[in-house]
C-alpha cells in the first residue's frame, strides 16, 4: 500500500489559529477499499471534537461541526458522491446527480470510520468501499474538513478554495486525481 499525502488549507475567510496542519494520506487497501487518513495537528483543547458514539451510525448534517469529508466524481461527469466522517465515528454518504442536486433515494455502502488521539492532534481514518464510489477507474478527489472551535466558529479546510466563500462542492477545488 503506497500512500499519497495531500495538504488541506483553510479558506482565507475562516482561519483557525488552533490548527497547525491538516493533511490527508490516501491509498488503496486490497484494491477494493479507498483509505483516507486525515491527520490533524492542532491544539485540541481549543476545538470542539465530538466524543465517540456508543454505536456509530449514518447521521445527516455532520458538516455543521468538526467533520472530515471526501467528494469523489468521475472527470467530465456531472454526478459525484460525498462522504462525511465525524470523530465520533458517525458518517454520511450521499449521491449527487449534479452540483448540489442530491439524489434522495440513493443509498451507498457504509464507509468505516475510526478516530484516535495522537501527539498534538488526532487521526481519523475513513475507509470507503470501492462499490461506494461512482462507476469508473479514474476519479477527481476533493478532500476537505470543517473544524469547529469551542466557541462554535467553523473553519473550512480543502485542497483548494476556488470561490470567495467556502464551497466544497465546487469541482475547481477537487485538485487530486485518483485511479485504480
Amino acid at each position: 500500500m503506497t500512500a499519497t499525502s495531500l495538504i488541506l488549507h483553510p479558506h482565507p475567510t475562516t482561519p483557525c489559529p488552533a490548527v497547525r496542519a491538516l493533511a490527508v494520506d490516501w491509498a488503496w487497501v486490497d484494491a477494493d477499499t479507498l483509505r483516507l487518513d486525515y491527520r490533524l495537528d492542532a491544539e485540541l483543547a481549543a476545538l470542539r471534537i465530538p466524543p465517540p458514539a456508543a454505536v456509530p451510525a449514518a447521521v445527516d448534517g455532520l458538516w455543521r461541526h468538526t467533520c472530515f469529508e471526501a467528494f469523489i466524481g468521475v472527470p467530465d461527469a456531472p454526478g459525484y458522491h460525498e462522504f462525511n466522517a465525524s470523530p465520533s465515528g458517525d458518517f454520511a454518504a450521499y449521491v449527487f446527480v449534479a452540483q448540489r442536486q442530491r439524489q434522495m433515494s440513493a443509498t451507498l455502502p457504509a464507509p468505516q470510520v475510526s478516530c484516535h488521539a495522537v501527539d498534538e492532534g488526532l487521526q481519523l481514518r475513513l475507509d470507503i468501499p470501492l462499490l461506494a464510489l461512482p462507476a469508473g477507474r479514474v476519479w477527481q478527489l476533493g478532500l476537505s474538513a470543517v473544524i469547529e472551535t469551542v466557541s462554535g466558529e467553523c473553519s473550512y479546510f480543502a485542497l483548494a478554495h476556488p470561490s470567495p466563500a467556502p464551497d466544497f462542492h465546487a469541482r475547481a477545488g477537487w485538485t487530486a486525481r485518483l485511479s485504480l
